[in-house]
């Protein structure tokens, strides 16, 4: 199946006020729901061909609450700072470094350019390097080290050159 087409999907899908799909594909099958409710959501796989990774897709610049776990980039609780968000493109685990014993791929403040590495994501014991898709100044990191995040989740605030 091809990711471009599943990204389209899930877009439409989130924008729409449908709440399940289930989709068969080639010998996929992908099946997505939205819980509407006030109850925690559960995570939904989605089975990719060995191999694949998907990449970050551009996001449009949107503010974030600062009040947000992670590491601060110099605004109080209750700012709003604007910036590039870098969302999740999977579900799994957050790394801040390549190995438990090794520097931080990024820090708040850093300039980071175009398909440099800002973290890993662990998803079924595959470790997906993270790039970024803008150039510009880490203003903020919204995820603590070893944390697991959904799809979508905002993981970093980018203020593009």
């Amino acid at each position: 199946m091809d990711l471009n087409y599943l990204r389209k999907v899930l877009k439409i899908f989130n924008e729409s006020a449908i709440t399940e799909l289930a989709i068969e594909e080639e010998g996929v099958k992908i099946s997505m729901s939205k819980n509407l409710s006030a109850v925690p959501q559960q995570a939904v796989h989605i089975p990719m061909p060995a191999g694949v990774l998907p990449q970050a897709a551009p996001q449009q610049a949107i503010g974030t609450d600062a009040g947000r776990t992670g590491e601060s980039g110099g605004a109080t609780k209750g700012q709003t700072e604007v910036g590039h968000t870098v969302l999740s493109p999977i579900v799994g685990t957050f790394y801040r470094a390549p190995s438990p014993d090794a520097d931080s791929f990024i820090q708040v403040g850093q300039h980071v350019n175009v398909g440099e590495t800002l973290c890993i994501v662990e998803a079924m014991k595959l470790m997906n390097e993270i790039e970024s898709d803008v150039s510009g100044t880490v203003i903020k990191i919204l995820v603590e080290n070893a944390q697991p995040v959904e799809y979508n989740q905002p993981l970093f605030i980018i203020r593009q050159d």
